[in-house]
């Protein structure tokens, strides 16, 4: 029983002395974090309905006095244009889901805003918001990771087939 007791003892000694001595970083590779870099954006999307968002579900509710379904969900894949003319060009695309959950109108919205030219080509902003008209950036990948920051949007055109969004994007990213 003693020498039970006694061993007992020499492991949590031994185990202790494990857990002290072992280090969760590096002592040869400091860290030095990049300094922060502030980016303004300015694009305009394209959105064509029924092409580059289509309708995926919608909820059965037939006392609905509002323009816009309550509970729809809608899936976007709109290209980013450097200007309003349907001719201008094509850096990139938006994709992503739109919750249309209030009978206002108003939504809920994970779209990335993807780049494939240009500076930032290979780049994206995600944006996890309501559609106000402030929408939060919660990151990004390439050159913008780990971006976070506000996107402004102004509708220029809205009508039955077509949506064409001006955006002022100001981010900081490493």
């Amino acid at each position: 029983m003693k020498g039970a007791l006694m061993l007992s003892w020499i492991l949590i000694i031994c185990l202790s002395q494990v857990a002290v001595r072992s280090q969760y970083y590096s002592d040869t590779r400091p860290y030095h974090p990049k300094p922060p870099k502030v980016t303004n954006l300015h694009f305009f999307m394209h959105e064509h309905t029924g092409v580059t968002a289509v309708v995926l579900t919608q909820a059965n509710i037939t006392s609905n006095n509002s323009s816009v379904t309550f509970a729809t969900l809608v899936a976007v894949n709109d290209p980013l244009r450097t200007g309003p003319e349907p001719d201008s060009e094509v850096i990139g695309n938006v994709q992503g889901i739109s919750l249309l959950a209030g009978s206002n109108a108003s939504s809920t919205q994970y779209i990335e805003f993807g780049f494939n030219t240009g500076k930032f080509n290979g780049s994206s902003l995600s944006v996890f918001s309501r559609g106000e008209p402030g929408l939060a950036v919660v990151g990004g990948r390439g050159r913008f990771m780990m971006a976070k920051g506000t996107a402004l949007f102004n509708p220029i055109l809205i009508n039955a087939t077509n949506v064409i969004m001006e955006f002022n994007f100001t981010v900081v990213h490493y």
